[in-house]
């Protein structure tokens, strides 16, 4: 897979002994993960903010205070139950020896000198799902011109892709939108800060009015052109047709605003791009960052994945050609 392409995952890393910290960063450089690390008086705000992760990874003593990661995972546990818990343990390397309302806390455990052990445990956790390469490139390839379409003297910067197990939502202005093919079904979201937003359209830098900026009925309007934008091109490269005669089930969406949370019904990963939008001519205006997500959670077969290729004579029937 590309470096373009290539999947990643944001996990914390709880960690205070510095010996372990380097081996626990070359564990993550190798296995596709992004190792954040924070101050332990700031671990319970950065876990209510937006930020989206993949785990956590928690020593069993952390901030010099012993059984501190354990009491640290049940508040953890409290705030986000979604994502996995990997304990590093001084001896054990397994949870046998945990009272058993603790051991619920976490998906696994390890030492640091049996750090390998949780190479599966991230495959079973994080990266639970292949995204066939095509797709994860040709998303981005779609998404940026999209962009680019609906701003003015601007470039766009993606992150590689990556993926969360957290269900937070980011910003107050968020799109959701159905894809259906043969071989997946689910969603896409995109997802932006409304007063970043408004301060593009009050500065001219779209083509909504500047003087519109006020009426959030605007900024929605362009966070939803850019999804119909991004969405057709997906559905034309990548999404069949369905077949009429199989059963579509559905499961109940579940928002809470005041929380920022959606839940799709699923424990499945969602697959996320951060776009970054920033003014060629001005380094120092505010940039626009935009989220998007996408979760397959009703159907996933990507050995069945294909780009719709049209041929000459495809185009020819539809009569978008002649012959002469």
């Amino acid at each position: 897979m590309s470096e373009q392409s290539k999947i990643v995952s944001k996990v914390l890393v709880l960690e205070s002994n510095t010996a372990c910290l380097d081996h626990i960063k070359v564990f993550c450089d190798s296995n596709g993960l992004v190792g954040l690390k924070v101050q332990p008086d700031n671990v319970m705000a950065v876990l209510r903010s937006n930020l989206d992760l993949g785990a956590i990874l928690l020593s069993e003593v952390f901030a010099d205070s012993a059984q501190g990661g354990t009491a640290l995972a049940r508040k953890i546990h409290a705030v986000r139950p979604e994502l996995p818990i990997f304990l590093r343990r001084e001896v054990a390397d397994n949870l046998d020896d945990i009272p058993e309302r603790d051991r619920l806390l976490f998906s696994a455990a390890y030492t640091i000198g049996s750090i390998a052990k949780l190479e599966p445990v991230i495959e079973e956790f994080i990266f639970s799902r292949s995204y066939p390469n095509a797709l994860v490139r040709g998303i981005t390839e779609i998404a940026i011109p999209a962009l680019e379409s609906q701003f003015k003297a601007m470039k766009v910067e993606v992150e590689a892709p990556y993926l969360v197990r957290d269900r937070l939502i980011f910003g107050e202005i968020f799109t959701l939108i159905p894809l259906e093919s043969s071989w997946c079904r689910g969603y896409m979201m995109l997802q932006t800060e409304e007063d970043a937003l408004m301060h593009w359209v009050k500065a001219g830098r779209t083509f909504v009015k500047p003087e519109e900026a006020y009426d959030f009925r605007n900024l929605n309007g362009l966070l939803g052109e850019i999804t119909n934008l991004i969405w057709g091109a997906i559905k034309n490269r990548y999404l069949s047709s369905v077949r009429e005669d199989v059963y579509l089930s559905q499961v109940p969406i579940i928002i809470n605003n005041l929380h920022r949370y959606i839940s799709f019904g699923s424990d499945n990963p969602q697959l996320c791009f951060k776009y970054t939008v920033l003014d060629v001519n001005d380094a120092s205006f505010r940039p626009l960052v935009i989220q998007q997500k996408f979760v397959f959670n009703l159907s996933w077969s990507p050995e069945d994945f294909s780009e719709n290729i049209t041929s000459v004579d495809d185009l020819v029937s539809s009569g978008e050609l002649e012959f002469f």
